[in-house]
């Protein structure tokens, strides 16, 4: 599960599909937790979430007049402000995105607008994916409560 979680940030791990492993994995047990119906619905939340995580993105970017040099560089901005933390996260896909357009267009008021279309699609991506991954690691928090209290 905190896998699954760092995975909504970090572009290399899916997080939602590995929270969602999480849930499975606690089928295993003798007294499985999840009837069948609850693991369809969160694999399609799963599934939906994980799409649209690449789309959100391209449609903010788009919606404001980006290209696909913004789109390029919100990704490797998202990439390069690995190494800054936090912050770096957050402020690293904006900062690529508005170089990539700057790249592209040599308009500054074009390549902020198309940036912050970007940044606001990959923070709605973002937002989405770790929504999902906290209510399936409260899933997961309370069956294993419920299983050490028994």
């Amino acid at each position: 599960m905190l896998v699954g979680i760092a995975g909504c940030v970090l572009p290399f791990l899916p997080g939602p599909p590995l929270c969602f492993v999480g849930l499975l994995l606690q089928q295993l047990n003798a007294d499985p937790p999840f009837s069948a119906s609850f693991l369809w619905i969160w694999a399609g939340i799963t599934v939906v979430v994980t799409v649209l995580d690449y789309f959100i993105p391209i449609y903010g970017a788009k919606t404001f007049g980006g290209s696909k040099w913004g789109m390029w560089g919100c990704t490797i901005g998202l990439i390069a402000g690995l190494w800054f933390g936090p912050l770096g996260i957050i402020i690293g896909p904006f900062v690529g995105a508005f170089i990539g357009e700057m790249m592209a267009s040599n308009n500054a008021h074009r390549a902020f607008k198309s940036a912050w279309g970007s940044f606001a699609g990959f923070l709605f991506g973002t937002l989405s994916k770790l929504i999902a991954c906290f209510v399936m690691a409260w899933y997961f928090g309370a069956f294993v409560y419920h299983y050490i209290v028994q």
